[in-house]
C-alpha cells in the first residue's frame, strides 16, 4: 500500500505559533479549526494545497512544546516525529513576536537529523518591525535559513512562501503534481466515540498514523490521508466522533466546531464508513448519524466493529445483528454490512472491494431504453392507485437526470405532484435497487408534471 503519492509538507513547532492559521491560509480554506486552546491540533491533520496550477501535501501538526502532561501529550509528540520523517519538505514555523525560546533551539538540532530539507517560517509578521526581526541574532539556528516572513492571520507573504516551497520541492526531485492525477474515492469515516475509528484507519494505513486513546474525542479535526491500493486512490477522513446535541452544547464551541465539520465531510464524500460497535446497543447518537447520511447524497458501508470481542458467535450471528440494525434504520437493509475488528486487523483489507462497489453503484449512469423498458415493466407489475377524488396519474416516463448519487425524474401527467403518492414513488425506487443491484448508494427521485399538463 502506497502512500505519499503528491510531496507532503509537514508544518512543525511549538504550540501556539499559529501553525494550523498557516495551514488554513496555505489551503485558503478553514479546514484545521482554530482556537487559542493550547493543543487544538492533535492528530496530524492533512489538506491539499493548490499553486502554479499544481498540488502539494500540507500536514499540520499538534505543538511540541516538551511538557508532557499526560499520555496524549507523548502521542501528539510522536506524530509529529512521524509526520516529519514522511515529509519531503519541513517548515519549522515559529512566532516572531514572541522571539526564539529554548524549545526551539533544542528542535532546530533535531532537525539536522532529518533527510528532508527545512524552511524556517516566521509567522506573525504583522508589522514592518516583525519582518525587519529576523535578522535578529537570535534566529540565527545552526543549517538553518533566516525566517520567511508571512502572517497568516492576514495572508501577507504566504505567496512568496509557497513559492520557496515549490522550487525547494522542485530541486529536491519533489515534483508538485497535476490535480488530475490526485483524484480518488473520498471516504468518511463516522461513529460516535471511541467505537474505533482511529484504530480501523491505523489498520487501513498499516501504522499508527491516528492517535487511538480511551479518552472520547480524541479526535477533533476531519484528517485526510491519501492512500493508493494497486491503480485505485482512496481519500481517507476520519472524523471527530459526533455525541448527543446536549453534550455537544456543554462541551463549549470547539466540539460543536467539529461536528458542523463532520457534517459538511459527510455531504461531500463518496462513501461513508458508519463504524458501530459490534458489543455496545444502538442509541440516540447513531440514529443521529443515520439521519446525516440519509440526506447526504454518500454511499454508506456499516463496519460493525470489535467483532472479535462478541461471545457465542453462530454462523447467524451476522445476519441476526443486520435485521437489529435494520429495526431502527429502515434505509439500512440496502447497505453493506462488514463485520472487523480494526484492533486484530481481522477483515480489514476486505474493505477496500466493498468501497470499490458501493463508488460504482453510487456512480452508474442508465441509458434512456433501458430506463423506458425498465418503467414498462414495473408499471405493468404495478399501476399508481387512484387517489380520493381524482384521476388516477398517468405516469409519463423515467429520466436519470445525474449520478453520485443516482437521481431520477419521475415525468406524471396530473395536476399536482402529490397525486401520485409516496408509497409509489418508493415503489419505483426499490424496483431500481433490485433491478440494478444499487447496493450501497442512496437513489434521490424527484416528481416532475409533464410541461403540457402544467401549463
Amino acid at each position: 500500500m502506497k502512500k505519499n503519492l503528491i510531496p507532503t509538507i509537514a508544518l512543525v513547532g511549538r504550540t501556539n505559533v499559529g501553525k494550523s492559521s498557516l495551514f488554513n491560509r496555505l489551503l485558503e480554506r478553514p479546514k484545521a479549526i482554530v482556537s487559542s486552546i493550547a493543543g487544538t491540533t492533535r492528530d496530524r491533520n492533512e489538506g491539499e494545497c493548490l499553486w502554479r496550477g499544481k498540488i502539494i501535501r500540507i500536514i499540520d501538526t499538534g505543538g511540541l512544546d516538551g511538557d508532557f502532561e499526560d499520555q496524549i501529550d507523548e502521542d501528539i509528540v510522536k506524530q509529529s516525529e512521524i509526520a516529519m520523517k514522511q515529509a519531503d519538505l519541513v517548515l519549522f514555523v515559529v512566532d516572531l513576536h514572541d522571539g526564539a525560546m529554548p524549545q526551539e533551539r533544542e528542535l532546530a538540532k533535531k532537525f539536522v537529523k532529518l533527510k528532508a530539507p527545512v524552511i524556517l517560517v516566521g509567522n506573525k509578521a504583522d508589522k514592518h518591525a516583525d519582518r525587519l526581526s529576523i535578522n535578529a541574532p537570535e534566529w540565527q539556528f545552526p543549517g538553518l535559513n533566516v525566517p520567511i516572513p508571512v502572517s497568516a492571520a492576514r495572508g501577507a507573504g504566504v505567496g512568496d512562501l509557497l513559492d520557496v516551497i515549490f522550487d525547494k520541492l522542485k530541486s529536491t526531485g519533489h515534483e508538485p503534481v497535476d490535480p488530475k492525477q490526485t483524484l480518488g474515492t473520498r471516504v468518511a469515516v463516522i461513529g460516535k466515540p471511541n467505537v474505533g475509528k482511529s484504530t480501523l484507519l491505523n489498520s487501513v494505513l498499516g501504522e499508527e498514523r491516528f492517535i487511538t486513546s480511551p479518552i472520547a474525542h480524541t479526535t477533533r479535526e476531519p484528517n485526510d490521508t491519501l492512500v493508493k491500493l494497486g491503480d485505485k486512490q482512496y481519500i481517507f477522513i476520519d472524523t471527530a466522533g459526533m455525541r448527543k446535541s446536549g453534550k455537544v452544547k456543554k462541551a463549549g464551541g470547539l466540539e460543536a466546531a467539529a461536528v458542523r465539520r463532520n457534517q459538511r465531510v459527510i455531504k461531500h464524500a463518496d462513501v461513508s464508513l458508519l463504524v458501530v460497535d459490534a458489543n455496545s446497543p444502538i442509541g440516540t447518537q447513531e440514529k443521529t448519524l443515520a439521519g446525516v447520511l440519509k440526506d447526504s447524497g454518500s454511499g454508506v458501508i456499516v463496519v460493525v466493529n470489535k467483532w472479535d470481542l462478541v461471545e457465542d458467535k453462530t454462523t447467524n450471528t451476522m445476519n441476526e445483528y443486520r435485521d437489529y440494525m435494520a429495526q431502527s434504520f429502515p434505509f439500512l437493509r440496502w447497505v453493506p454490512f462488514i463485520y472487523v475488528s480494526a484492533l486484530t486487523k481481522q477483515r480489514v483489507k476486505n474493505l477496500f472491494p466493498i468501497i470499490d462497489m458501493v463508488q460504482e453503484k453510487r456512480s452508474i449512469i442508465i441509458d434512456q431504453e433501458t430506463l423506458d423498458d425498465f418503467l414498462e415493466r414495473a408499471m405493468r407489475h404495478h399501476a399508481p392507485k387512484r387517489g380520493k377524488g381524482v384521476k388516477p396519474p398517468k405516469v409519463l416516463g423515467l429520466k436519470q437526470t445525474k449520478s453520485q448519487p443516482p437521481t431520477f425524474q419521475l415525468i406524471i401527467k396530473a395536476k399536482r405532484r402529490d397525486v401520485l403518492s409516496v408509497a409509489y414513488v418508493r415503489y419505483i425506487e426499490n424496483q431500481l435497487r433490485e433491478k440494478f443491484e444499487l447496493t450501497g448508494t442512496p437513489i434521490k427521485m424527484n416528481v416532475q408534471i409533464a410541461r403540457s399538463v402544467a401549463n
